[in-house]
């Protein structure tokens, strides 16, 4: 590990001028690239105090052994070669946006004699027209069945093509119309180019003068008498309009523009960009990045733009015959250098492109809704990472290293209690091997004893019926090479394996009140803490200060899902039970009506609204249930809606 201070610049030899910075390491290899405003005041930053900086920014800094740098006469010239340089260095430090799913696009050969139209993933390739991207492949073969009838276009492969060629047959497509069959010269080349030329038109948005000029010809058909080619023109306007309606109109004005939004936290964020073409979303993108250093969502503004519309540019043509850079760029917000990037942008595209932040109407609703899908992006984003084999050991190894566990807690439960103001109270167990959730192994307790002593009470009580079921289990007839199975079924027994980490939800006073229940049933192999859920604190038990482990560490990570897993199920049972209890509190008061008939009955039925419907002889039916009492039953749910309609009328 290098110390930066062994290659820093004297200050005054550093330009106070805009510019671009590499950053090398010991073997010359560009690690970091950077542009600045002023080199001069952006350099001393990076060699302040190391322990001010960001985690990744930090690495950075102790890898490079040297520093160079590049003024240029304008931020512009800074934005491109900055651009230039990531790409031809590939700096490991540098943001790389890595798609969240490879897109599908609709591709058209227009490189071709005889272009064809396909469904494709990969790099983009000179002379090829794309569409999209699209979410599904499926979604693309869906608008291509739709269009195909009305633009006979080739969709075959080139073997194919030669094939029927040679044979002088078309494929089945050419026999029920959706294609032109080029191959056998049902259509000259031209004509053939024509059709897809077409499509392209269509696809890329102009699609009143289609529309219009098939209700021209429509229309001179039927004057003619010609009614089954009007017949299939109209039947052509139906799939073109159907087709339209696939693809929403968002922006009613015909706006062509990309609407680009973010998600992040202190190490990653997600972005998303919605294609939106003459008022209609064309596609849809989105990555997930590293953050290279401390970046706000301005940051994050410029670092994409750059790095996205420059790829852009460089690849084949755009889905509307031009740059592929839109009249507009919403974003959330406007980077420092807004200006530079709209004067590089409008280079881009040949013509002025505007870089704004959408303030009301559609605009403003249409970036709120990219703003979800981002934010959902990195929900999901996290929950993989959740599943990632690496990040899981990491997250047992700090564990162990924090907590000074003697080893890796494989088997970690969780406990938490949910009620709303002392009823109902009920608590969940939740299981977590390997650092994945064990649902088979989720427990769930209705609280009799401390139900109304609080959430301490409740905790000590859960633990203690537990790990007394524990010690019976592993008390009774364990066969030594199966312990976790009972003998006489075969099953898994409920509560044969102990935790490695038993963790609470609470601060102290929970974490001491679970580890005395242990103690008291001579467990003692157990570690015991509490999560405290307004600083993300870890308490040990009988300790005065938690222990905080780092915001960004797996460990953390690990215990959140944990705890926030163990919130969920038992949040669940809460309310399943709530709504037992509400169900059944209609039939209070019925004489010779008590708890197991009760629930006999909304079991029967359903819910109490088709026990309301039912009739004297549909309730005498349930066994149990004589005639008297489904008399009363019906006379109580009848008073009680007459009871009802007496309140709404007031």
């Amino acid at each position: 590990m290098a110390d930066p201070t062994t290659y820093r610049p004297s200050p005054g030899s550093i330009p106070d001028a805009p510019g671009v910075y590499k950053f090398r390491d010991a073997t010359k290899r560009v690690i970091y690239v950077g542009k600045a405003k002023s080199l001069r005041s952006r350099l001393n930053s990076y060699f302040a105090d190391i322990t001010g900086l960001h985690p990744r920014t930090r690495q950075m800094v102790t890898t490079a052994a040297s520093v160079e740098w590049t003024v240029v006469g304008t931020e512009v010239e800074a934005l491109q070669l900055e651009y230039n340089w990531i790409k031809e260095f590939d700096p490991r430090f540098n943001v790389r946006y890595r798609d969240d799913k490879s897109y599908p696009v609709l591709a058209v050969t227009m490189n071709e004699e005889y272009p064809r139209l396909h469904v494709y993933r990969g790099a983009r390739k000179k002379g090829v027209r794309y569409f999209g991207p699209y979410a599904h492949a499926w979604a693309i073969r869906e608008t291509l069945d739709l269009l195909l009838r009305v633009f006979p276009a080739r969709t075959c492969s080139a073997g194919v093509f030669k094939r029927h060629g040679q044979i002088g047959r078309p494929c089945l497509l050419g026999y029920i119309g959706k294609c032109s069959a080029p191959c056998v010269g049902k259509v000259s080349a031209d004509e053939h180019r024509e059709i897809v030329e077409d499509f392209c038109d269509f696809l890329a948005g102009r699609t009143d003068a289609l529309i219009r000029r098939l209700e021209q010809e429509m229309a001179a058909a039927s004057e003619e008498l010609e009614f089954e080619r009007a017949a299939r023109l109209r039947d052509d306007l139906g799939a073109l309009r159907r087709a339209m309606e696939k693809q929403a109109v968002v922006l009613g004005d015909g706006t062509d523009a990309d609407v680009v939004a973010f998600a992040h936290d202190e190490l990653e964020a997600a972005v998303q960009v919605f294609h939106v073409r003459g008022g209609r979303v064309r596609g849809q993108r989105g990555w997930v990045i590293d953050k290279a250093e401390e970046m706000d969502v301005k940051d994050l503004v410029d670092h994409f733009i750059t790095q996205f519309y420059g790829e852009q540019a460089e690849r084949a043509d755009d889905p509307d015959g031009g740059s592929p850079v839109p009249r507009e760029v919403l974003v959330p917000e406007l980077p420092a250098d807004a200006e530079a990037l709209g004067e590089w942008l409008s280079g881009l595209r040949g013509s002025r492109v505007s870089l704004r932040v959408p303030q009301r109407g559609d605009k403003r609703a249409l970036a709120e809704t990219v703003t979800r899908n981002a934010g959902e992006a990195f929900t999901q984003h996290k929950l993989r990472r959740a599943g990632d084999l690496t990040a899981r050991s990491a997250a047992l190894a700090e564990l162990q290293d924090y907590l000074a566990l003697e080893t890796a807690p494989l088997r970690i439960e969780c406990v938490d209690i949910s009620h709303i103001q002392g009823s109902d109270v009920v608590a969940s167990l939740v299981v977590f091997e390997d650092g994945i959730p064990r649902k088979s192994e989720y427990r769930r307790f209705a609280l009799r004893e401390a139900a109304e002593e609080g959430d301490v009470a409740s905790i000590a009580e859960v633990v203690r019926r537990r790990f007394s079921r524990y010690l019976k289990e592993n008390a009774e007839g364990v066969d030594p090479d199966r312990p976790g199975i009972d003998p006489e079924t075969g099953k898994p027994r409920k509560f044969a394996y102990a935790p490695n980490l038993l963790v609470v939800d609470g601060a102290g006073p929970q974490a001491t009140a679970a580890a005395d229940v242990l103690s008291e049933l001579g467990v003692t192999d157990i570690a015991v803490v509490g999560l405290a859920k307004r600083l993300e604190e870890v308490w040990l038990p009988g300790d005065p200060d938690p222990v905080i482990l780092p915001r960004t560490s797996d460990a953390l990570y690990l215990l959140q899902r944990l705890r926030d897993e163990a919130h969920r199920f038992a949040i669940r049972y809460h309310r399943e039970k709530r709504s037992k209890r509400m169900q059944v509190s209609a039939l209070d008061g019925v004489p010779g009506l008590g708890q197991a008939r009760r629930t006999a009955l909304i079991k029967h039925f359903g819910s109490v609204k088709k026990l309301r419907e039912a009739r004297i002889e549909e309730i005498e039916a349930v066994p149990g249930f004589g005639r008297r009492t489904a008399e009363a039953v019906v006379a109580a749910l009848a008073g009680e809606t007459a009871a009802a309609a007496g309140e709404s009328s007031t």
